[in-house]
């Protein structure tokens, strides 16, 4: 499957009323694309749309709902289709998680981060297929994190549900290789990223929650994203130097790496300043009903604007595309010498077998 050209499309954001979400809606709406945006929160929302007017959207559509009710998000999915057209990208982004050891995590809360970080993206997943399939087009980029593959102290849930993604990607990956669909799935695994999380996860650390640097500003996450969706063809894609280093040093030494994280990993997650007992908290109510909270957390001065890793790889795959063009355009000029002529010769279109080995 060829990059798919990046022309007026309708885009479907969840978790899209900050963070990572908040920034990929900026940059599909600086292309002109209508966008559908799913959060919880009214007022992060309404910032959302004004910030993805301002950049150039075409027409932007916000739609409240929580992505733990399968049935809120296949409403919001029909909504789409019927004010915007047909759903061309599908980007998985809404997740809720809980700072605490293991022991001081409730079921209930457990529960509540599963249902939202995995279940969300299994529900919205089954939407958009539900759309795409018969039509045989279109892109769903799931949002990851380099814990999908390392799972790190006083993030359990998150981790779990990370991992969870992980392996329903994979399988849904299979799946739909298998069935010789033009529909695909792809997923980004993110570095620490600069996003209102740490103000407003649920946490009982003692002191208030930061990233683990090097932390990434949400415009990185969103350029990665944006390439995915331009670039389904490939399995995933990691962002940032620091989640190819962890995710080498995972696979190498997975044992060396745990006692690493057992002796940094509690206090690189915490600053020096206590936590307040009137820091907000959106594990079941949204943070940002009231308040917008924009895409960035309370860490610019420490976060980095680009990635040269990303900038190589972005540079390394239109090389390799133009590569794979150029190749094609010959072998389609010979006859017998490839699909391309002889599909044309008979009516039909070639087989995607590059594809189905990415």
């Amino acid at each position: 499957m060829e990059p798919v050209e990046p022309a007026c499309r309708t885009i479907v954001i969840t978790g899209a009323s900050g963070g990572i979400g908040r920034a990929c809606t900026v940059a599909f709406a600086a292309r002109g694309d209508r966008l559908a945006l799913i959060a919880r929160g009214h007022a992060g929302l309404e910032g959302a749309v004004r910030e993805a007017e301002e950049a150039g959207a075409a027409v932007v559509v916000a739609i409240e709902a929580d992505v733990s009710d399968a049935h809120a998000v296949e409403a919001a999915a029909e909504r789409v289709e019927e004010e915007l057209g047909p759903i061309d990208v599908w980007v998985n982004d809404a997740f809720a998680s809980v700072f605490a050891p293991f022991t001081e995590i409730t079921p209930e809360e457990f529960r509540r981060v599963t249902d939202v970080t995995y279940l969300g993206y299994v529900y919205a997943t089954r939407a958009a297929l539900a759309r795409m399939l018969p039509r045989d087009r279109g892109v769903i980029v799931q949002v990851g994190s380099a814990i999908a593959y390392r799972g790190i102290p006083l993030q359990t849930a998150y981790s779990g549900a990370k991992h969870a993604i992980q392996g329903f990607n994979e399988a849904l990956r299979c799946e739909l290789l298998a069935s010789g669909t033009r529909v695909r799935t792809t997923m980004v695994q993110m570095p620490a990223v600069n996003t209102p999380q740490f103000d407003w996860v649920r946490s009982r650390l003692p002191n208030r929650a930061q990233p683990v640097a090097p932390i990434y500003q949400p415009e990185v996450a969103a350029r990665a994203v944006l390439y995915a969706a331009d670039h389904p063809g490939r399995r995933e894609y990691w962002v940032g130097g620091s989640t190819v280093a962890t995710l080498v040093a995972n696979a190498v030494v997975p044992g060396l790496l745990e006692r690493y994280l057992a002796r940094t990993g509690f206090g690189s997650q915490q600053e020096d300043r206590r936590r307040r007992a009137t820091d907000p908290d959106n594990l079941f109510e949204p943070a940002d009903a009231r308040r917008d909270f924009g895409a960035h957390g309370r860490f610019d001065d420490r976060a980095r604007d680009r990635s040269p890793q990303q900038q190589l790889a972005h540079a390394f795959g239109a090389l390799a595309h133009t590569g794979r063009r150029a190749a094609g355009r010959v072998q389609a000029g010979l006859p017998g010498a490839g699909g391309g002529f002889l599909s044309r010769m008979r009516g039909t279109r070639a087989p995607q077998s590059s594809e189905r080995s990415a």
